[in-house]
């Protein structure tokens, strides 16, 4: 094996290069490992090492070659990383094993594209090296938080979240964590190769990461902590849209916030509530009276019909939001960010024989994205700043949010994703984003992972999944910004450009004659 592997790394001195099924084969296996270094499994080298074959295999390797290992890099990457997808698909999709694992083996290659077009790129327009390969990757993986819609998932700096690299999110968020990340992984194989002077650069960054772990750029205010409960009511997916199950839902959530009246804040999971505000008003007006006794503030995740919107564009107006009311609450958020086939079926007409079941569930009749500019919600004297499930996956989204406020809260809904690797790598995004805006994070879910992070982003209590749970926790408010929270993903950006330009005005002359001798 190490003699293979000796071939590959040095295939620049070989006469003939080893035959293209070889670098196919190993990046379709490097590509699946990776999300092995995600939670739950966290074995983190494995984000060194799955880059780092990636990139050795590309070497000496014309652009057409490169675009299909990088194909394969992508596809074993989505396939095993998102497979958790199997889930929503057949279990509550009632779609047969065999389309589901179609549908998910389609969605792979798509996904894959993106990698294929970066190893296209780096082989057809930059030289060899780990300062134009880091670069692009970070520009692609960007560009998955905005490309149809985005899919930001299964980002190379998240399986450092509380190790060692992680010092740098709240100077340049998960994209300069995945700078590294792959700086360092490719100058691993320029090592090997016998080139030790990337020795030197990977100690500065390793460095660098523990110099900015010593930066503060927070601190709590001088004032009690919040109390705050979570509640989890654990309720299975294929039951919390059914309307006879409704009120028992209701009643659940009621219950086992009964001991929980009296303290600053409670919060229920995303659409918690499984009516629309204007089928529940008794209700609501109920807990708004019990909140307002006792001194709480009520926060909820509830589908929001805006009728007024509604009048003005002539169709119905659904929202899946967040609502605060109770003593000293107020105002709405409405999620911005929604999931394709998750909160409304994209050509939902064409497409309704692939996921039949989905179309009885009212979360999936379409809701709509609420504005960009929307204020945070009020508890307390404090600013929440807000993010809905999958929305915490979207760096900048949150980052907007979070601008301005005392803790960040988001709820949601993983019961989708029972028994997967889904609901822990959503909680290691949530952490992410607190470590890079330095704020505690509120996080109340269905089924789990309800926890509370600290703005280090440490999960500092957290309930147990798939059981009923009331979570309590004393938290702090904080202020200040991070470098991140107020420049946002340019510094890294704009730090990769000049890279690439620079790569691109000094390529060497023979990278391009080595592509005009093969076409």
């Amino acid at each position: 094996m190490r003699t293979y592997f000796d071939k590959l790394l040095n295939s620049s001195q070989q006469k003939k290069q080893l035959p293209i099924i070889y670098p196919l084969l190993i990046s379709l296996f490097s590509g699946a490992i990776f999300s092995l270094s995600l939670a739950p499994y966290h074995y983190w080298w494995l984000a060194i090492l799955s880059p780092a074959l990636l990139y050795a295999c590309l070497s000496k390797r014309t652009a057409k070659q490169s675009f299909f290992i990088g194909l394969a890099y992508g596809f074993g990457l989505w396939f095993v990383g998102a497979f958790w997808l199997y889930t929503s698909i057949h279990v509550y999709g009632d779609t047969n094993s065999i389309l589901s694992v179609l549908m998910i083996a389609i969605m792979a290659l798509v996904m894959g594209l993106f990698t294929a077009v970066q190893t296209w790129v780096y082989r057809r327009f930059f030289p060899e090296t780990p300062l134009t390969f880091a670069p692009l990757w970070v520009f692609f993986e960007w560009s998955k938080t905005w490309v149809f819609t985005g899919f930001p998932w299964l980002f190379a700096g998240y399986a450092f979240t509380e190790r060692f690299l992680d010092g740098y999110a709240p100077l340049f968020g998960i994209f300069g964590v995945s700078f590294v990340v792959i700086l360092l992984a490719c100058a691993l194989v320029e090592i090997l190769r016998k080139r030790i002077f990337w020795i030197v650069p990977s100690a500065i960054v390793l460095l660098g990461a523990w110099g900015a772990a010593q930066l503060k750029f927070v601190q709590p205010k001088a004032e009690k902590p919040l109390s705050v409960s979570l509640i989890q009511g654990n309720i299975p997916q294929d039951e919390k849209w059914l309307i006879e199950k409704q009120t028992d839902t209701l009643i659940k959530y009621a219950s086992l916030s009964r001991t929980e009246w009296g303290r600053d804040l409670i919060v229920w999971p995303e659409s918690s509530i499984p009516m629309f505000q204007t089928d529940i008003e008794p209700f609501l007006d109920a807990m708004n009276m019990q909140a307002t006794k006792t001194g709480t503030a009520w926060v909820t995740g509830i589908p929001y019909w805006d009728l007024a919107e509604s009048q003005q564009n002539n169709h119905p107006m659904y929202y899946n939001s967040i609502l605060a009311t109770g003593d000293e609450a107020s105002g709405l958020y409405k999620k911005q960010r929604l999931v394709p086939f998750g909160e409304y079926i994209p050509l939902s007409g064409m497409l309704s024989w692939v996921l039949p079941a989905l179309q009885n569930d009212p979360s999936m009749s379409g809701f709509s994205r609420g504005a960009i500019d929307q204020k945070p919600l009020q508890v307390k004297g404090h600013d929440l700043g807000t993010a809905i499930c999958y929305e915490v996956a979207y760096p900048n989204l949150t980052r907007r949010n979070a601008s301005q406020s005392d803790f960040l809260v988001t709820i949601s809904n993983d019961a989708w994703f029972t028994g997967t690797a889904s609901p822990h790598q959503h909680l290691q995004m949530v952490q992410m984003r607190a470590k890079e805006n330095g704020r505690w994070f509120i996080r109340a879910t269905n089924t789990g992972i309800t926890a509370f992070i600290d703005h280090n982003g440490h999960i500092v209590k957290r309930a147990p999944m798939d059981k009923d749970a009331v979570l309590r926790g004393e938290l702090p408010a904080m202020q200040g910004e991070t470098l991140y929270t107020r420049l946002s993903d340019w510094p890294v950006l704009i730090f990769s450009l000049l890279l690439l330009v620079l790569g691109w005005i000094y390529r060497p002359r023979k990278v391009d004659v080595s592509f005009k001798s093969r076409r």
